[in-house]
């Protein structure tokens, strides 16, 4: 049987345990994207290789199968991705200040790590936190591009591997493309651009890293050169340079919310280290260190005249 055949009879093992009310013929068709003869021989399948499938009828007369808890202890396991996912989910509720549903997401990784054996886990836990290192997480509202998964894929394959990639990358302003020869760090995702943090592995401009815009990468290989590693980067250092994704020298901020705007502003995290004075008379002060002066206009237009720059002094010129 072909390998991506039998993923999906697991994966289907794995539904037809975790939903209690069991699942039927027409789900399996439209879930795996096959026709009902076919979902049929999945759902055979299921029923030799494991026996104690219980059979029910739900509404409308309606067969549905379902695999009693248990069954399958021994073949459930997460992958070093999952696991990334889910401690990045945690990071964004603490962005978002949801703090309570970040305690609960803590309790379940907990819990899914307890169900992980010793030595399995002794094995993807590193991918895991290399995985989470590479997502360098800025979280802002606004419209997102769509980006193909992919990309992203091979991306993470490549950080995850410590390999060079070569990228087809498309430049909005000469609207012509280049080849580039990179050594993969990780993601930043912004307001409106999500952007590849990377090193040109040529050198040829020294020790600085560049933001590729994502939308713009075409084509992704991974080569079987290994990542050279700046001494002293660090990407979330680098992240915390910047307001959004716009990476450039960092510099102090100050914003003065009105009384009208201050309840609401206290709801936002700007920037990981800002510091928020509530004023005497009702306003919000607001302070931290960055670069990404173009991300920050956008954002500060949100607000309109409810917010004051007080520094840089001279935004407004």
């Amino acid at each position: 049987m072909a390998y991506d055949k039998i993923h999906d009879l697991l994966d289907l093992a794995i539904w037809m345990q975790s939903d209690r009310e069991g699942v039927s013929l027409n789900e399996i068709a439209e879930k795996y994207g096959v026709s009902r003869r076919t979902a049929e021989r999945m759902r055979d399948m299921i029923l030799i290789q494991f026996p104690q499938t219980e059979e029910n009828i739900g509404e409308n007369n309606q067969k549905r199968w379902y695999i009693p808890q248990g069954t399958l202890k021994d073949l459930i396991n997460f992958s070093a991705e999952e696991l990334s996912v889910l401690e990045t989910a945690k990071e964004l509720f603490v962005n978002k200040q949801m703090t309570d549903k970040r305690d609960i997401l803590a309790k379940v990784i907990e819990k899914v790590r307890a169900s992980i054996k010793s030595d399995v886990m002794r094995k993807i836990d590193p991918d895991a936190e290399a995985l989470l290192e590479a997502e360098g997480f800025i979280c802002r509202p606004g419209p997102k591009l769509n980006i193909d998964e992919a990309i992203i894929a091979a991306i993470r394959q490549a950080i995850l591997e410590c390999k060079q990639i070569r990228i087809k990358y498309y430049n909005q302003s000469s609207r012509k493309v280049s080849i580039n020869t990179l050594n993969p760090y990780g993601f930043l995702y912004g307001e409106r651009n999500h952007y590849l943090v990377a090193h040109h592995a040529d050198g040829y401009f020294g020790n600085e890293v560049h933001n590729f815009i994502l939308s713009n990468v075409k084509e992704v290989k991974i080569l079987d050169n290994p990542i050279v590693n700046l001494p002293d980067f660090c990407l979330q250092k680098y992240a915390e340079e910047s307001f959004g994704a716009f990476h450039e020298p960092p510099f102090e901020v100050e914003w003065l919310f009105d009384k009208e705007a201050a309840e609401d502003a206290a709801l936002y995290i700007f920037h990981p280290k800002q510091t928020m004075i509530k004023n005497p008379d009702g306003t919000l002060t607001v302070k931290f260190k960055a670069g990404g002066r173009l991300e920050m206009d956008w954002h500060l237009y949100t607000w309109g005249e409810h917010v004051k720059v007080i520094k840089p002094e001279n935004w407004y010129e």
